[in-house]
């Protein structure tokens, strides 16, 4: 079911939303609604390129086997 907030931007953003929504042929809640899920989608995943970087990198694998060996052990702890 959809939601309906409020959010408060001063002027020079709302213009800023208002000219992108218009560029997209957009409604402002529209493109709010469609620039979250991009921005959001594009910080939740990485590209092919960063993904590669990532394997290919032995010192980052091995830190990170290391990590997820003691976060098994319970050797850890939560920071606040």
């Amino acid at each position: 079911m959809a939601k309906t907030i409020t959010m408060r931007v001063d002027d020079d953003t709302y213009n800023l939303i208002k000219t992108a929504a218009d560029g997209h042929r957009r409604s402002i809640s529209n493109f709010i609604e469609y620039a979250t899920i991009a921005f959001l989608t594009e910080e939740s995943f990485v590209s092919d390129n960063e993904m590669d970087e990532i394997m290919n990198d032995e010192n980052l694998l091995k830190s990170l086997q290391q990590g997820r060996k003691e976060v098994k052990e319970g050797k850890y702890r939560i920071v606040g």
